[in-house]
Protein backbone atom coordinates (compact mmCIF):
# COMPACT_ATOMS: atom_id res chain seq x y z
CA UNK A 1 0.00 0.00 0.00
CA UNK A 2 1.16 3.59 -0.84
CA UNK A 3 0.55 6.98 1.47
CA UNK A 4 1.23 9.90 1.44
CA UNK A 5 3.58 11.79 3.93
CA UNK A 6 4.99 15.63 4.46
CA UNK A 7 8.37 16.18 3.98
CA UNK A 8 9.87 19.43 4.42
CA UNK A 9 12.37 20.91 2.57
CA UNK A 10 14.96 23.08 3.45
CA UNK A 11 17.93 25.24 2.13
CA UNK A 12 21.66 25.51 3.00
CA UNK A 13 22.26 29.36 2.82
CA UNK A 14 25.05 30.40 0.94
CA UNK A 15 26.82 33.36 -0.88
CA UNK A 16 24.76 32.48 -3.92
CA UNK A 17 21.47 31.16 -2.15
CA UNK A 18 21.63 34.55 -0.52
CA UNK A 19 21.88 36.57 -3.25
CA UNK A 20 18.81 34.68 -5.11
CA UNK A 21 16.40 35.18 -2.16
CA UNK A 22 18.14 38.79 -2.21
CA UNK A 23 16.84 39.49 -5.86
CA UNK A 24 14.03 37.35 -5.57
CA UNK A 25 12.29 39.83 -2.92
CA UNK A 26 14.01 42.98 -5.17
CA UNK A 27 12.33 41.71 -8.00
CA UNK A 28 9.31 41.51 -5.67
CA UNK A 29 8.97 44.91 -4.37
CA UNK A 30 9.71 46.21 -7.59
CA UNK A 31 6.60 44.57 -9.23
CA UNK A 32 4.38 46.03 -6.38
CA UNK A 33 5.32 49.51 -6.68
CA UNK A 34 4.79 49.37 -10.20
CA UNK A 35 1.72 48.14 -9.28
CA UNK A 36 1.42 50.89 -6.74
CA UNK A 37 2.13 53.09 -9.51
CA UNK A 38 -0.59 51.90 -12.23
CA UNK A 39 -3.28 51.91 -9.53
CA UNK A 40 -1.92 55.29 -8.77
CA UNK A 41 -2.52 56.37 -12.41
CA UNK A 42 -5.49 54.49 -12.94
CA UNK A 43 -7.00 56.80 -9.70
CA UNK A 44 -5.82 59.86 -10.59
CA UNK A 45 -7.93 58.58 -14.51
CA UNK A 46 -11.13 57.89 -12.53
CA UNK A 47 -10.92 60.01 -9.50
CA UNK A 48 -13.38 62.86 -10.43
CA UNK A 49 -15.60 59.93 -12.81
CA UNK A 50 -16.62 57.85 -9.71
CA UNK A 51 -15.82 58.33 -5.92
CA UNK A 52 -16.63 54.70 -5.17
CA UNK A 53 -14.27 52.92 -7.76
CA UNK A 54 -11.49 55.66 -6.69
CA UNK A 55 -12.04 54.82 -2.71
CA UNK A 56 -11.17 50.81 -4.47
CA UNK A 57 -8.26 51.84 -6.47
CA UNK A 58 -7.01 53.64 -2.70
CA UNK A 59 -7.90 50.48 -0.93
CA UNK A 60 -5.16 48.39 -3.55
CA UNK A 61 -2.59 51.22 -3.68
CA UNK A 62 -2.83 50.31 0.19
CA UNK A 63 -2.88 46.52 0.12
CA UNK A 64 -0.10 46.80 -2.12
CA UNK A 65 2.07 48.80 0.44
CA UNK A 66 1.46 46.81 3.15
CA UNK A 67 3.25 43.97 0.85
CA UNK A 68 5.88 46.28 0.20
CA UNK A 69 6.90 46.72 3.90
CA UNK A 70 6.70 43.03 4.42
CA UNK A 71 8.96 42.67 1.56
CA UNK A 72 11.18 45.22 2.66
CA UNK A 73 11.44 43.15 6.52
CA UNK A 74 12.19 39.67 4.61
CA UNK A 75 15.14 41.88 3.04
CA UNK A 76 16.24 42.66 5.72
CA UNK A 77 15.91 39.10 7.51
CA UNK A 78 18.02 37.75 4.50
CA UNK A 79 20.94 40.13 5.27
CA UNK A 80 21.07 39.09 9.01
CA UNK A 81 21.16 35.27 7.82
CA UNK A 82 24.44 33.41 8.23
CA UNK A 83 26.11 31.32 6.08
CA UNK A 84 25.62 27.93 6.95
CA UNK A 85 21.98 27.95 8.42
CA UNK A 86 19.01 26.45 7.35
CA UNK A 87 16.20 28.26 6.23
CA UNK A 88 12.23 26.31 5.59
CA UNK A 89 11.63 26.37 1.97
CA UNK A 90 8.69 24.42 1.40
CA UNK A 91 6.64 21.13 2.20
CA UNK A 92 5.89 18.74 0.05
CA UNK A 93 3.96 15.44 -0.19
CA UNK A 94 5.86 12.07 -0.48
CA UNK A 95 4.19 8.95 -0.91
CA UNK A 96 5.62 6.10 1.41
CA UNK A 97 5.07 2.28 0.65
CA UNK A 98 3.76 0.53 3.56
CA UNK A 99 4.07 -3.44 4.04
CA UNK A 100 2.08 -5.72 6.81
CA UNK A 101 4.54 -5.63 9.82
CA UNK A 102 6.22 -2.08 8.94
CA UNK A 103 7.33 -0.41 12.17
CA UNK A 104 4.87 2.50 12.08
CA UNK A 105 6.40 4.81 14.14
CA UNK A 106 9.58 4.61 11.70
CA UNK A 107 7.70 5.21 8.85
CA UNK A 108 6.10 8.38 10.81
CA UNK A 109 9.27 10.30 11.52
CA UNK A 110 9.70 13.43 10.27
CA UNK A 111 11.75 13.46 6.99
CA UNK A 112 13.59 16.56 5.24
CA UNK A 113 15.44 17.11 2.54
CA UNK A 114 18.67 19.95 2.43
CA UNK A 115 18.92 21.75 -0.30
CA UNK A 116 22.38 23.38 -1.06
CA UNK A 117 22.70 25.45 -3.83
CA UNK A 118 19.66 23.45 -6.18
CA UNK A 119 21.61 20.33 -4.91
CA UNK A 120 19.97 17.95 -2.70
CA UNK A 121 22.66 17.72 -0.15
CA UNK A 122 21.18 15.29 2.51
CA UNK A 123 17.86 13.53 3.10
CA UNK A 124 17.29 13.10 6.99
CA UNK A 125 14.54 10.62 8.80
CA UNK A 126 14.29 11.56 12.59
Amino acid sequence: MKILHHVAVKQIITETSKQALVDQFELKKSRLEQECDQLYFEYKKNEKVSKQLSSQFLKEIDKRKEKIKVVEFQLKQVHTLPLGSELKETEIEAIIDINVGDNWEELMKEKTIVIKDGIIDQIRLR
